[in-house]
């Protein structure tokens, strides 16, 4: 069983195999972090192939990333090679960010970049460790459709759209770079798709619902709202992040810059952003009325 703080909340950190995931992503948001202050100091472009934002970014996101999975994990049955496979996804998420890190520190580009046997060799390093993320996430994604645990109905439904959102993030990664690979043999940009399109823009629009669904579910429930409500609220900010990650893709495909959209485009975008904010706001207001009744503070737990 889950050790427990004196308040009984399960602390879901200290599940065997949430553990190195919570560990090493903490690591990786701390190297982020970090590199924000080189940044400060060093200064630079915040755009382009060789800046600081990559290993910021990359750091804070993978992070997040592996707390999110080590969540997951704790609260699915155990199974044979749990802990292996949460400890090797953890480090592939770790060494992931280091290679980026490394060729940042380098003065050459992480991405598309095969201008010697060496560079090559990393970027396809990456490629394979994201690949193999990928996979876990599909496989958590699964189990946890097939097995809901002990999360409440809100809950569940906020892990669920999470982990499925972050699916197709990853894959929309892996796209964007068999695409930008295939530019780079034309002799074109590989960060562009048809005029203006950004492959990058749908790929990271929702890859961090993981963090943003379930934790409105608990806000939810941390301030007494009823379960009722909070699957309504929940469920407004799936469809809010659904509409995004549409928007995003529309826009890249059509090879249209982030925000140059047509108005019926754009309904998508205002339509998303306002499924997502309101919720908040709601939970905002429940809290700010006095309604907060701390009678539950262990869902993420």
């Amino acid at each position: 069983m889950d050790e427990s703080t004196s308040t009984g909340t399960p602390r879901w950190w200290l599940d065997p195999r949430a553990r190195p995931l919570a560990l090493l992503g903490a690591l990786l948001i701390a190297s982020g972090l970090a590199h924000v202050v080189v940044w400060g100091v060093d200064g630079g472009a915040w755009e382009g192939p060789v800046t600081w934002r990559k290993p910021i970014l990359f750091g804070i996101s993978a992070g997040l990333t592996s707390l999110s999975l080590g969540w997951v994990w704790s609260k699915l049955p155990r199974r044979r090679w749990d802990g292996e496979l949460a400890t090797f996804t953890a480090w592939s998420l770790l060494v992931e960010v280091a290679l980026i890190d490394l060729q940042c520190w380098r003065g050459v580009a992480s991405h598309f970049n095969r201008a010697t046997p060496f560079d090559s060799f990393l970027y396809d390093a990456m490629g394979v460790l994201i690949l193999f993320v990928t996979l876990v996430v599909v496989d958590l994604t699964v189990r946890l459709f097939r097995t809901p645990g002990d999360l409440p109905p809100d809950m569940l439904a906020a892990a669920r759209a999470g982990l499925v959102l972050l699916v197709v993030s990853c894959g929309l990664g892996i796209w964007g770079s068999i695409h930008g690979d295939l530019q780079v043999a034309r002799g074109l940009s590989p960060e562009v798709v048809g005029a203006a399109g950004v492959p990058k823009f749908p790929h990271g629009a929702v890859i961090h619902a993981l963090q943003w669904l379930p934790m409105l579910a608990w806000g939810a429930r941390r301030v007494g709202l009823s379960p009722r409500w909070r699957q309504r609220l929940v469920s407004a900010a799936i469809a809010g992040s659904v509409f995004i990650l549409a928007y995003a893709s529309v826009q890249t495909l059509a090879g249209r810059a982030r925000f140059d959209a047509p108005p019926p485009i754009a309904t998508l975008l205002v339509a998303g952003g306002l499924l997502l904010i309101v919720p908040w706001c709601f939970v905002a207001v429940a809290w700010c009325m006095g309604l907060a009744r701390p009678r539950h503070t262990g869902d993420l737990g």
